[in-house]
């Protein structure tokens, strides 16, 4: 089971369960389905970081401390395996509460996440490449001080009509990726547990196809990952908060997106390429040149037309129409069988980070207007965090907060 809501006794019992979901399938795509468009050039190939093998085997560590937390841009290339969960905190909870309560995540993931000897008692062979990834929500961040970067809810999308509101928001973002789905599995039940008087909203495994880098296939079967800000300078423009008691943090969307892909497989390829604005294929944009070239949003064809059409993702997605920064995207594809009415649930589990929740606002909102691929996509849970700055022994997760 892979999607539930109870009470904090039940919570493992809910993670554990996760390992009941499909392992099959590709992953990534992107605000809503944002498959990649860029305001200035294409995108150069990321950098090898900790954690990036290329081979089958189990990759290092990652390091856990840092100005940034990992598991947003390291490892570069994102582990194959996912699971996060959304918890709701006592209402009650002070300020103070949760601020011990992140330093005491921090300890637990840093212990997780380091390769001692011997290893973690709830990981025998050691981290591989885990990392884990902790985000506040807006109603904890209004807490600490209302203007802080993440104090913003998630505005309403036209295309969530369908969207339950027991899986919209949320208090604290849980995520743990691995190499190894059973690590990643285990690492966010013992990080959970470790919250205590947490509520869970929703829980969900992922997974990814081969890739490298962020670029890999997504669930309708193109390449996904293409553009999104790479190295230290474009990370520090589009991602990270510069300023403040939150520099170094990001903010977070999460939005597990239901995608007809049976619907959009059984039209011919060329129509496909057409809703998506690339080649199939090779993933190259249809306004010509290569896989990582920017779309051209002016070519035109002999006969006057668009050779990326107007109501294509590639357009629909471009930047020069919302004027907003990119986004980092870190998809996973889900598939939780069938709906008790018998529709296939599965998809992409969307993860993106950016300086501001504008960026990813102003996208959606253009995507359900203009955007012909979110016929073929259902919302089933959406959230907002702001993903803390990083921390290390001598500075405890969030405490540039307190």
């Amino acid at each position: 089971m892979a999607d539930t809501e109870g009470t904090a006794p039940g919570r493992r019992q809910v993670l554990r369960g996760l390992a009941g979901v499909g392992l099959g399938g590709i992953g990534g795509i992107g605000a809503g389905l944002v498959l990649g468009s860029r305001g200035a050039r294409g995108a150069e190939s990321g950098s090898a970081e900790p954690g990036d093998t290329g081979t089958p085997e189990a990759p290092g560590p990652v390091p856990v401390h840092g100005a940034t937390q990992a598991g947003v841009d390291r490892p570069g290339t994102p582990q194959r395996h996912g699971s996060i969960a959304v918890l709701d905190l006592d209402a009650a909870t002070t300020a103070a509460e949760m601020l011990a309560l992140c330093a005491d995540l921090g300890t637990l993931i840093t212990a997780l996440t380091t390769a001692t000897s011997p290893p973690h008692p709830a990981l025998p062979d050691g981290p591989g490449d885990l990392t884990i990834t902790v985000g506040l929500g807006p109603r904890l961040v209004r807490l600490l001080g209302p203007d802080l970067p993440g104090a913003e809810d998630l505005p309403a999308f036209a295309g969530d009509t369908e969207l339950d509101p027991s899986h919209s928001g949320g208090d604290l973002f849980l995520a743990a990726y691995s190499h190894d789905p059973n690590d990643a599995d285990t690492a966010l039940t013992e990080v959970s547990d470790a919250v205590g008087h947490g509520v869970l909203r929703w829980a969900q495994r992922g997974f990814r196809a081969h890739g490298t880098g962020t670029v890999a296939r997504n669930p309708l079967g193109f390449h996904d990952g293409v553009i999104v800000p790479r190295g230290e300078e474009e990370l520090a423009e589009h991602v990270w908060l510069p300023d403040g008691p939150a520099a170094g943090g990001t903010i977070a969307v999460v939005r597990r997106l239901r995608v007809d892909t049976a619907t959009f497989r059984a039209e011919p390829v060329p129509d496909r390429e057409r809703v998506i604005g690339r080649e199939h294929a090779t993933g190259a944009p249809l306004s010509g040149g290569g896989p990582m070239d920017e779309v051209d949003l002016l070519a035109k064809t002999p006969e006057g037309e668009f050779r990326i059409p107007a109501r294509s993702h590639a357009r629909a997605a471009h930047p020069s129409f919302t004027g907003s920064h990119l986004m980092l995207r870190r998809g996973y594809a889900f598939d939780n069988g069938r709906t008790p009415d018998g529709v296939a649930d599965a998809g992409l589990l969307f993860i993106c980070f950016q300086r501001d929740l504008r960026t990813f606002a102003a996208t959606q909102h253009r995507l359900d207007e203009v955007d012909d691929l979110m016929t073929y996509v259902t919302t089933t849970a959406s959230a907002t965090f702001l993903v803390l700055p990083g921390f290390d022994a001598e500075h405890p997760l969030g405490a540039t907060l307190g």
